[in-house]
């Protein structure tokens, strides 16, 4: 048995109301680089869809850049590690790991021959470092500034020349190596937020959260001018990207707008309108090759079109927060893969192409807890905002009339053949039938956590807090105790039958997964050990004799029901990051998600 990962659908940028986001490219132009969580983002340019992810960082990471090489790349995190890695392995092996300081990274530049790095932050001693790349031994002192530095850049041509951009609103410039601080420029009335030198280096500018964008000579550092004359932006500005000849840039703004500037005239040429919310505030941006890309507080990536500016060439959508659950659904022969977030989003992607969006109109106000396509193509969905939902997904909209409030918070959602849903809340097991509750258990003397309707529509079968698993039979409109309970290994997670009612599985928090004969009164058929960890989650493959499982312990298991040791294990599937959620698009490919915000397909062989 073998496998392979066969797509990324990485993660959105992980964004903050007022904070700016730096985006990397890489010099050949090809890729793009962000963070979200602990992970880094690489993407193809022409093609978001093709994604690769770092995750070594234990922390948070803030900020990455490319080497002008290309070869490496430099992350910074919060707690103040850089780590340097290969970029032409897919092991990205890692070079070299520094500390420069103890804080929070925000920004990295390196030299044009790929030997010196400087980094500025939020440390507690000091606010910035430059320093050999292969050695770490200070190349310079980041002096100057009284609080937090958020942007460093350096010229990428001799004589070098380094600047930084503060909180303490000022920007300020130095000579070296060794980098020797010589003024501070104080145009700035409220924080800077960014400050770029132009490829060529014969200028840079500096960007602040006063809406102002100044032009400075990039050798003297003596100052030129604004863009835009009073205000470039109406709001404060984010980030600044120049165009590869140097002679244009574009500015991102809390204004909501991206403006692109001819740096000679110091006029705007094009305004790009991205929207109207405030999640359309701009936040960073990257001119690279001929592709001129925004990121929105939503996280959403934009790639604007200059012949239109007010609708962009195309937007690149998915999820910014943590995925909690998964499911997959054929439509007209194509399969999708609906995935519900910690903040109540939920999106469908085309499995083929990542091609995606999420649902129009207002869904879930919180964290989707279980998710599940009925025979109506209704995605069923159950939200920690105590409500169920039912929407189509050939619509692809949310409704009013589509929710059923629940008494209490509901945790798992199971359904089955003649409009049954079986929804298990906080002390709850409720039936609904169309859209519509029919029936409540409560008082129970045990806390229910997890259910499965038989396809059939016959059984209803519910896990507890307890580790036993009780049988209900559904009769008419009613859910009947059949007195009967199965022992699982532990407190219940997760469970389902197979799709062709066969067989009940159930993952516990004592790390096993235990699968039950239906047809033999829920005879014990195989107990399946191999999990470090509490099992979260698992999904039946499509040919019924495969299942797989996903644990706190970052693993993925495939396995054979006929056969417990005949198993495949897939490590480190979503790296530091426990499995939420498992699907099947066929019988040899599997869908895997997690809290790292992105979701994998892998081909199995067995």
């Amino acid at each position: 048995m073998t496998y392979e990962l066969k797509h990324v659908f990485a993660s959105l940028p992980q964004m903050e109301r007022g904070v700016a986001k730096v985006l990397g490219g890489d010099p050949k132009g090809n890729n793009f680089l962000y963070t979200n969580g602990k992970s880094v983002i690489i993407r193809n340019i022409d093609n978001p869809a093709i994604a690769d992810i770092y995750t070594e960082h234990p922390h948070q990471v803030t900020v990455a850049k490319y080497a002008p090489s290309g070869f490496y790349i430099a992350s910074g995190d919060v707690s103040g590690k850089i780590r340097i890695w290969d970029t032409t392995q897919k092991e990205h092996l890692l070079k070299y790991e520094y500390q420069p300081f103890g804080g929070k990274i925000k920004d990295i530049a390196w030299t044009e021959d790929s030997k010196r790095i400087a980094c500025v932050g939020e440390g507690r001693e000091k606010f910035g470092a430059v320093f050999l790349w292969d050695t770490g031994s200070s190349v310079g002192e980041i002096s100057g500034h009284s609080k937090i530095i958020n942007s460093v850049d350096i010229k990428q041509t001799r004589p070098y020349r380094l600047i930084t951009g503060s909180d303490d609103n000022c920007g300020a410039f130095f000579e070296g190596p060794p980098f020797k601080f010589k003024f501070s420029s104080t145009d700035h009335s409220r924080f800077v937020n960014c400050v770029r030198f132009s490829p060529d280096g014969n200028r840079f500018c500096t960007a602040g959260a006063d809406g102002q964008i100044f032009l400075y000579d990039g050798k003297t550092g003596e100052k030129l001018g604004a863009l835009g004359g009073a205000k470039a932006h109406e709001g404060g500005v984010y980030a600044v990207s120049w165009s590869p000849d140097s002679s244009q840039l574009i500015s991102a703004s809390g204004d909501k707008t991206v403006k692109l500037w001819d740096v000679g005239t110091s006029m705007a040429l094009t305004t790009f309108n991205i929207g109207t919310d405030v999640m359309d505030q701009q936040l960073g941006c990257l001119w690279q090759k001929d592709h001129l890309l925004s990121i929105s507080l939503s996280g959403y990536i934009n790639y604007l079109d200059k012949s239109n500016p007010d609708r962009p060439l195309r937007t690149i959508k998915g999820h910014s927060k943590s995925i909690q659950s998964l499911t997959v659904h054929k439509n007209k022969g194509r399969a999708y893969i609906y995935s519900g977030s910690h903040d109540g989003h939920i999106n469908y992607w085309d499995a083929e192409t990542g091609e995606n969006d999420c649902f129009s109109g207002k869904g879930h106000s919180n964290l989707v807890t279980k998710m599940a396509v009925d025979e109506a193509d209704q995605l069923v969905t159950c939200s920690m905002d105590d409500t169920v939902r039912f929407t189509s997904v050939t619509k692809k909209e949310y409704s009013a009339s589509n929710l059923v409030k629940m008494d209490v918070q509901p945790k798992h959602v199971s359904v089955a053949t003649g409009g049954l849903t079986l929804a298990v809340c906080i002390g709850q097991v409720v039936l609904l039938k169309n859209q519509k509750k029919v029936f409540t258990l409560d008082s129970l003397d045990y806390e229910p956590e997890a259910g499965a309707i038989h396809p059939g529509g016959s059984t209803a079968a519910v896990g507890g807090a307890d580790g036993k698993v009780r049988l209900y039979s559904v009769q008419g409109n009613t859910l009947k105790d059949d007195g009967k309970s199965m022992e699982a290994k532990g407190p219940v997670t997760d469970m389902a039958y197979s799709k062709d009612g066969a067989y009940l599985a159930v993952t516990d928090e004592k790390k096993v997964v235990t699968v039950f004969t239906v047809a033999d009164d829920y005879s014990v058929k195989n107990d399946f050990y191999g999990h470090h960890a509490k099992v979260v989650t698992l999904a039946w493959s499509p040919d019924n004799e495969h299942f797989a499982s996903g644990g706190m312990d970052m693993m993925v298991y495939v396995w054979t029901v006929n056969d417990a040791d005949k198993r495949l294990k897939i490590p480190d599937a979503h790296r530091l990051h426990h499995v939420s959620g498992l699907a099947w698009i066929d019988e040899h490919t599997l869908v895997t998600t997690s809290h790292d915000a992105s979701i994998k397909q892998w081909t199995l062989k067995f």
